[in-house]
């Protein structure tokens, strides 16, 4: 195996000090001066709105104010949450509440009415709400009684229990059209207090009335000094390496790293000459190191993706092997495919504007012209990239699917029929063996055989290669000594709030 290369991106130890300091004049020298514990986000919340959030910061936040029917186990399996639940019938669900009565905010109860105004509002197509597609297979509420009520679907759907993780809202609110999405009434463990702008939201925990304030700080060094000054408290994500070495190195601050499973990848237009040759995309999955990338990019906090739902998710595949780091076979499949020395394939790698997006680019893009590959980066603004991604104006792209619980996953990025709008095959992958494998998987009530059929879903993409898998980004947990108690999920959630305390 040839011997690893990789241009050096990360800064001195006199360039990140410089910028330290540049940032701590920049910041201001004032502390709050109350008692709320204090979470750095680096963006802030759009909407609180179950009905309509859909960026992962509003998600998060809304786990801490509404409580949902179904969540997840370590498997990602569905499992019961406020509610259990019993299948009568192919397309029949009867779901039981399993608290009592609990309170929303407002100290109304919660009850079986109120699970079905949420999920009426929702499938109601004036309200124009995002989640309405995935929930599309929904034909009618009905309540039994007060802690119990039927879902009925137009088709058997196998993985229905794990769709029903809308945070539930108050029936009598939603009658009068409240204002959730800046002022939320739920039944979680958290409740609003006040958005006083866009870059502070206060919560109290319910429990024992503790205040918490998330501020954003979009700078990741004004974050860390903030971090370092006490102005904030803890933080998650969404730093570069070298600021988490440093952070590593500081008594005062505990760091906890953990597994994620937010899947990073190469995707690729299908219908390009080029980025359209399965040898090429094997190629390229063969020309990247990726542990090198792990190592000097990631300072270590990733492990290398195989496929797009990990091999410990119980409709994985642990069976695929990864493609290794093998130059010379690049090379011979770049000669298989038609490319010559003189005739050397010619890619545009589009990403967004973030810097540590660019300078993951930029070492993908230095080892693809190790093997022959020659790769013209363009970075944009999020707003343009993710337009010209979901309009199919690519060859090559980076991104990350962030949060994947459930594999109907697979339909909405790879089936046929899932070209946008109606769905994300934005690299236009037209396969008819995955068509089926997929159609069968949703027809399978057995949750045995339908785990095999996406394993050999995964396998089949595996070897078509519409996306190059690249990592599975780990997530990391940075926060003051002080602070005690918190548990790292792997979607990388905020639950770890609920029980975390101070000396």
């Amino acid at each position: 195996m040839a011997g690893r290369k990789l241009i050096s991106t990360v800064p001195g130890r006199t360039a990140l000090l410089f910028l330290l300091l540049c940032a701590w004049v920049l910041s201001g020298c004032s502390r709050p001066d109350h008692d709320a514990l204090r979470f750095g986000l680096s963006s802030s919340p759009i909407n609180l709105d179950p009905r309509f959030a859909t960026d992962a910061a509003s998600s998060r936040i809304n786990r801490l104010l509404y409580q949902r029917l179904v969540d997840f186990d370590e498997q990602l399996r569905p499992q019961p949450s406020l509610a259990e639940w019993s299948q009568l019938s192919p397309v029949r669900y009867r779901f039981h509440l399993l608290i009592s009565m609990a309170d929303f905010h407002d100290g109304t109860a919660l009850t079986a009415g109120d699970i079905k105004a949420t999920y009426d509002a929702i499938l109601d197509p004036a309200t124009a709400s995002p989640h309405r597609a995935g929930l599309d297979m929904i034909e009618s509420v009905e309540v039994i009684d007060e802690q119990t009520l039927d879902f009925h679907l137009n088709k058997p759907d196998p993985l229905f229990p794990g769709r029903l993780v809308i945070g539930i809202m108050p029936a009598g609110l939603l009658a009068v059209e409240h204002p959730f999405s800046r002022r939320p009434v739920g039944s979680g463990p958290f409740e609003f207090v006040a958005w006083p702008d866009e870059g502070r939201l206060l919560l109290n925990r319910r429990d024992d009335e503790r205040r918490f304030e998330f501020i954003t700080v979009k700078n990741p060094t004004v974050r860390v000094l903030k971090l370092l000054r006490g102005e904030i408290d803890m933080l998650q994500n969404e730093l570069p390496p070298e600021l988490i070495g440093y952070l590593a190195e500081q008594e005062e601050i505990r760091l906890l790293k953990g597994p994620g499973s937010n899947f990073t990848y190469l995707g690729f237009n299908l219908q390009d000459e080029d980025s359209g040759r399965l040898k090429l995309r094997r190629a390229i999955a063969h020309a990247i190191d990726r542990q090198a990338i792990i190592e000097h990019i990631m300072g270590g906090a990733a492990t290398p993706a195989i496929a797009l739902l990990p091999p410990d998710h119980w409709a994985g595949n642990p069976k695929l092997k990864l493609y290794p780091y093998d130059p010379t076979r690049a090379r011979v499949l770049l000669k298989e495919a038609g490319y010559t020395a003189g005739k050397r394939p010619h890619l545009v790698y589009k990403t967004s504007s973030d810097p540590f997006r660019i300078r993951l680019a930029t070492v993908i893009q230095q080892q693809l012209a190790e093997v022959g590959i020659d790769v013209e980066l363009r970075s944009y603004d999020w707003g343009t990239f993710y337009g010209d991604i979901k309009a199919g104006r690519f060859q090559m792209f980076s991104l990350s699917w962030v949060g994947i619980k459930t594999p109907d996953i697979f339909r909405y990025v790879f089936h046929s029929e899932s070209v946008p709008p109606r769905g994300a095959n934005r690299g236009r992958y037209f396969d008819k063996v995955a068509d089926e494998l997929i159609e069968a998987a949703e027809q399978e009530l057995e949750l045995v055989n339908q785990a095999q059929l996406y394993a050999e879903l995964q396998a089949r993409l595996w070897q078509q290669l519409p996306y190059v898998p690249l990592l599975y980004e780990d997530h990391l947990f940075a926060a003051r000594q002080a602070i005690k108690g918190y548990t790292l999920a792997r979607d990388g959630n905020y639950d770890g709030l609920i029980h975390v305390t101070t000396d």
